[in-house]
C-alpha cells in the first residue's frame, strides 16, 4: 500500500472550535501506519493535541511545525491530497486553490457548527459561501461530515449526494475508558454516586433545568451528588438556582476541571447528563462518557440523539423540560439492569464504530477512493 503525503488546512482563527482536536488525532494515526502529514495555518501537536499522556509526541506522530496557510506552501509540499475543514473557511478555498494546481483530490472535513451562531459566525458563514462556496463544491473529491446534520447542511449548500459520507468523530478508547478513578471527585469530596455533566455555564448550556430535575429527584437521596465540570460567566446563577431549590451542598461546581480530569469524572460517575439547549453543541463529551462505560442522558436534539439511538447506551430528553429530566434521571436512577446494558453498549459502540482507527480506516478509504485507487481501500467504518 503506497505511502501518502496528506496535507491538513485549518483556519487559525476558528480550529480550536471547528476540527483542531480531530485533525490531530486524525494527524496521528495517519502517521502511524507511515503516511506523512504537514499542517497549514493552525498548529495539530500543541494547540490541538488533547491534554493528556498520549498527546506527547512519539516518532510516528504527525510534525508540529505549522506551515504558512498559502498555496504555495501546500504546493512546494506536493501532497497526494488536500483535507482541508469547513468548507465555508478560507483554509477551504486555499486547499481548493492548491489541489487543482496540483490536480490532487481535496477532501473537505465539514462538521456543521454555527447553524443557528452568533450574527458574527453567520455573517462569516454567509461570505464564505458567497465568495469561494461554489469554488470549493466543484473541486471537492469527497466531503467528510463528522454527522447527519453535517451532511444534510452540505447538502443544502450543493455538494452532490454521491461524494458526500458520514464518517463520525472518533474516540480514544484507551484514555477514555472504564474502570478510572478520580481524582477531582476525590479532590471535591464527593461522595456516592454521581450525576455528572460537562458544560460551559451559558444560556444555552440546560444547567439549571438539570439542577432542578435533580432537586425533584435524586436530591431526595443520600447517596447522589450532582456536579456539574465548566466554566463560564453564567456559573454564579446556577449556583445560586442550586442554593434557592436547597440542594447546594449537594451539586458540585467542579470550575477547577482540566481536560485531564474529564476521563476519571465521566468513568467515576454513575449517569451522565448532556442538558445543553444548543442545536450547534456537538456530540463529543455524550461520545467520550459512552467510552466510558457510563450511561447517557442528552437533550433531544439531532446530533445528540443520532448518538443516543445509534449506540443503544442512554436515552432522549425534551431540552429544558424539567419535569422530562425529572423523570429520565429517576428512571435511570432506579434501572440498574437498564444502566448495565447501557454501559456495555457505549463501551462496545466506542471501540468498534468510534475509535480513531476506524475513523482513520474511514479517512484512507476516502482518501484512495478519490485519488482512484479504491481497490486498495479499507474497510469503511460503519
Amino acid at each position: 500500500m503506497p505511502v501518502l503525503r496528506v496535507a491538513l488546512l485549518l483556519d487559525p482563527l476558528s480550529a480550536h472550535i471547528k476540527g483542531a482536536e480531530h485533525a490531530h488525532e486524525l494527524a496521528r494515526e495517519l502517521a502511524r501506519r507511515g503516511h506523512t502529514l504537514r499542517a497549514f495555518g493552525a498548529t495539530l501537536a500543541d494547540d490541538a493535541a488533547p491534554s493528556s499522556p498520549r498527546s506527547t509526541r512519539t516518532p510516528s506522530s504527525p510534525s508540529s511545525a505549522v506551515e504558512r496557510l498559502a498555496p504555495s506552501s501546500v504546493i512546494e509540499f506536493a501532497p497526494h491530497a488536500v483535507i482541508a475543514y469547513d468548507a465555508l473557511s478560507p483554509a477551504a478555498w486555499l486547499g481548493a486553490r492548491a489541489a487543482r494546481r496540483l490536480q490532487v483530490p481535496l477532501v473537505v472535513v465539514e462538521a456543521g457548527l454555527f447553524v443557528r451562531g452568533s450574527l458574527l459566525e453567520r455573517s462569516l458563514w454567509r461570505i464564505g459561501h458567497s465568495l469561494w462556496g461554489a469554488y470549493v463544491r466543484r473541486t471537492t473529491a469527497e466531503l467528510v461530515a463528522l454527522d447527519s446534520v453535517a451532511r444534510e447542511l452540505a447538502l443544502r449548500d450543493g455538494f452532490a449526494p454521491e461524494r458526500c459520507r458520514i464518517v463520525p468523530h472518533g474516540v480514544d478508547p484507551e484514555r477514555f475508558r472504564p474502570g478510572l478513578t478520580s481524582s477531582l471527585v476525590a479532590r471535591h469530596r464527593i461522595v456516592g454516586r454521581v450525576l455528572a455533566c460537562a458544560s460551559n455555564f451559558d444560556a444555552r448550556s440546560g444547567v439549571e433545568p438539570l439542577i432542578s430535575a435533580f432537586a425533584k429527584t435524586l436530591a431526595q437521596r443520600g447517596d447522589w451528588s450532582l456536579a456539574i465540570a465548566g466554566r463560564g460567566s453564567g456559573h454564579a446563577r446556577a449556583r445560586a438556582c442550586a442554593e434557592r431549590l436547597g440542594v447546594g451542598a449537594r451539586v458540585h461546581f467542579l470550575v477547577d476541571a482540566e481536560p485531564d480530569d474529564l476521563p476519571g469524572l465521566f468513568s467515576a460517575s454513575t449517569l451522565y447528563a448532556e442538558p445543553t439547549l444548543d442545536f450547534d453543541k456537538p456530540a463529543l463529551g455524550v461520545l467520550q462518557a459512552l467510552a466510558c462505560g457510563t450511561p447517557v442522558l442528552a437533550s433531544k436534539l439531532p446530533r445528540l440523539d443520532e448518538l443516543i439511538q445509534s449506540s443503544s447506551a442512554g436515552a432522549s430528553v425534551e431540552p429544558g423540560s424539567v419535569a422530562a429530566w425529572a423523570d429520565a434521571i429517576a428512571s435511570a436512577a432506579y434501572s440498574p439492569d437498564a444502566r448495565a446494558r447501557w454501559s456495555e453498549a457505549g463501551v462496545l459502540h466506542a471501540r468498534e464504530r468510534a475509535s480513531w482507527t476506524r475513523v482513520a480506516d474511514a479517512f484512507v478509504h476516502a482518501l484512495r477512493g478519490a485519488r482512484g485507487d479504491a481497490a486498495d481501500a479499507l474497510p469503511l467504518a460503519s
